[in-house]
C-alpha cells in the first residue's frame, strides 16, 4: 500500500470530516430526539445531537465537497501525479456528497442511541465506537446510495466500489480514531481556555 492510497482515502472522506466538525461547532437548538426519553427512562439521543447541527453540518460538508470536485478537475488538467476523485462531477456529485456528509452524521446519531442504551452519558468516552461511528455511517450510507444510483441507471458504475478499495477502508479505520482523539483534545482545550477566560473577566 502506497502513500497514494492514504491521500486518496483522506480526500474521499474530507467532506464527511467537515460535516462532522461543523455539526459539533455549529450545533444547538432543538435536539433531534425533541427531548424525548426511551423506554429505559434515558434520553433517546441527548442534547448533543440537534437539527441545526445535522442540517448545517450536511450543508457545509457538501458545499466543501463542491469545491473539492472543482479542485480535482483542475488537478487532472495539470496531470497531478495522484488521482483524486471529483465525486462524479455535476449533477451526480450532489447525491454522492449527500451520502458522505449525511451518512457521517447519521452514523454519529445511531452511535449516540446505543451509547445512551448502555448507560453512557453525553461527553463520556465509549472507545472505540466514539472514534469510528461516523466512518461506519459514511461507508454504509454511501455504499447504499451509490448502489441505488447504479441500479437505477443514473450512474453507469458504482461510485463507492470504484473508489473505496479494502486498502482505502483500512486506512480510514486506522487513521480516523487518532484524528478524532486529537480533534477532541483540541476542542476540549479550547473550551477550557474559553471557560477560564470568562471566569477571569467575571472576576
Amino acid at each position: 500500500m502506497s502513500y497514494e492510497v492514504v491521500v486518496q482515502a483522506l480526500w474521499l472522506i474530507l467532506p464527511a470530516y467537515i460535516a462532522n466538525a461543523s455539526a459539533l461547532l455549529l450545533g444547538g437548538g432543538t435536539p433531534v430526539d425533541f427531548g424525548k426519553k426511551w423506554r429505559d427512562g434515558r434520553r433517546i439521543l441527548g442534547d448533543g445531537k440537534t437539527w441545526q447541527g445535522l442540517l448545517l453540518g450536511t450543508f457545509l460538508g457538501m458545499t466543501a465537497g463542491f469545491g473539492f470536485s472543482a479542485l480535482a478537475k483542475y488537478a487532472a488538467s495539470i496531470d497531478f501525479p495522484i488521482h483524486i476523485d471529483d465525486f462524479t462531477g455535476f449533477p451526480m456529485m450532489i447525491p454522492i456528497l449527500f451520502s458522505l456528509c449525511f451518512g457521517a452524521l447519521l452514523g454519529d446519531i445511531i452511535e449516540s442511541f446505543f451509547k445512551r442504551r448502555v448507560g453512557k452519558d453525553r461527553g463520556e468516552d465509549w472507545i472505540p465506537f466514539d472514534q469510528i461511528d461516523f466512518i461506519l455511517g459514511v461507508l454504509l450510507f454511501s455504499f447504499l446510495v451509490s448502489s441505488l444510483l447504479h441500479l437505477t441507471g443514473l450512474l453507469s458504475f458504482n461510485w463507492f466500489i470504484e473508489n473505496f478499495t479494502i486498502y482505502h477502508v483500512g486506512v480510514l479505520l486506522i487513521l480516523t480514531p487518532f484524528l478524532h482523539l486529537f480533534a477532541n483534545y483540541v476542542h476540549r482545550r479550547a473550551l477550557i481556555k474559553k471557560t477560564a477566560g470568562t471566569n477571569y473577566i467575571k472576576h
